[in-house]
């Protein structure tokens, strides 16, 4: 079998600041209380006019991560692009990317895996490289959550955490055994599945029923719901779980690895870990405090972001991990 190792990585955010103060002016929240549960201090978010979409911010993410890859964008075999918030119902981003970036046809598709998102697209490539099938993926991860969100007292729970953003990889064939993606390890466990959900629309609750019902109260199905402290007792195991999973998987132990590129849900889950595992600051990339989470998008958006600081250098041991709705976690190690 072949190796799979990434070759080049891009990220892009909307100009558009929002700061705690901000949304402090639409809901009942101030700066300390969302700094001291999650950790952030701002996001960005798409203004309307601004020329951006879930589609339009991954290929622009995408431009950068092509380009540094050294290829051209008709090198490119297959496009997989994980979002929770596609632009459409159908058809899905993927095949936007195709034509926005005018590459050659090409398969493009979606994954629906949320903040696991990014992994789960990561490890469908890599098996498409890893036997031969492919040469060059294109991986997406890119959300616009700020359109859907709840940005009134209601909904200040879950729409403080959530920012826009794109991040992407373009992974290549190598011959090297021992180089790139060493392994990844996927789960869920969907008895969970509503304890971080957007309930509607949904075929089983379709828009014309709550065009009809026009819910006024607390439970307005098109808005996220989250049960928070059990997301949080969940996350903190699963994220400990799959990291040693993947180490142990390649005979690695803590102590190897070089960057920990957490997926940035909040800030409190990424410290408890760090904490648990004994890591040193630097050996952790963190930056939800500026973006907020970005779902699909944060892993790549947070790895294109060490790799540009000259936190990750060759044979570097890079270890990402993910957990989310579904509920659904991962890991990938990574020799870079």
């Amino acid at each position: 079998m072949y190796q799979s190792k990434i070759a080049g990585v891009g990220s892009y955010v909307p100009e558009n600041v929002v700061t705690n103060d901000d949304l402090a002016k639409r809901m009942d929240t101030n700066d300390e209380w969302i700094q001291e549960r999650t950790g952030i201090k701002e996001r960005r978010h798409i203004k309307k006019g601004d020329g951006n979409s879930t589609a339009k911010m991954g290929v622009k993410a995408a431009k950068i991560a092509i380009e540094r890859a050294k290829i051209d964008k008709d090198d490119i075999d297959l496009i997989v692009f994980a979002t929770l918030s596609p632009d459409y119902y159908f058809p899905g981003c993927g095949v936007q990317v195709q034509e926005m970036l005018d590459i050659k046809t090409c398969p493009a598709l979606d994954v629906r895996n949320q903040c696991s998102g990014f992994i789960y697209a990561l490890s469908t490539a890599d098996q498409f490289i890893k036997t031969g099938m492919y040469k060059n993926v294109l991986v997406i991860g890119s959300e616009n959550h700020s359109g859907g969100l709840d940005f009134t007292t209601r909904g200040r729970s879950v729409s403080v955490i959530f920012g826009d953003g794109a991040g992407a990889v373009v992974l290549t064939r190598s011959d090297h055994n021992g180089e790139g993606i060493l392994s990844t390890h996927l789960h869920s466990e969907g008895k969970h599945a509503l304890e971080l959900s957007l309930k509607g629309p949904s075929t089983e609750h379709w828009v014309p029923e709550i065009i009809a019902e026009n819910p006024q109260g607390d439970d307005i199905p098109y808005y996220p719901y989250m049960n928070g402290q059990f997301v949080f007792k969940n996350a903190i195991q699963r994220f400990s779980e799959v990291i040693m999973e993947g180490l142990k998987a390649n005979g690695l132990e803590v102590k190897d690895i070089d960057m920990l590129i957490p997926h940035q849900a909040n800030l409190r889950i990424s410290q408890y870990v760090q904490q648990k595992f004994k890591l040193r600051n630097e050996q952790v990339h963190n930056n939800i405090q500026k973006y907020g989470n970005t779902t699909a998008a944060s892993i790549p958006i947070a790895l294109c972001e060490a790799w540009e600081q000259g936190k990750i250098k060759n044979e570097d041991i890079v270890v990402l991990a993910a957990f989310g709705s579904g509920f659904t976690w991962a890991s990938a190690v990574i020799s870079w």
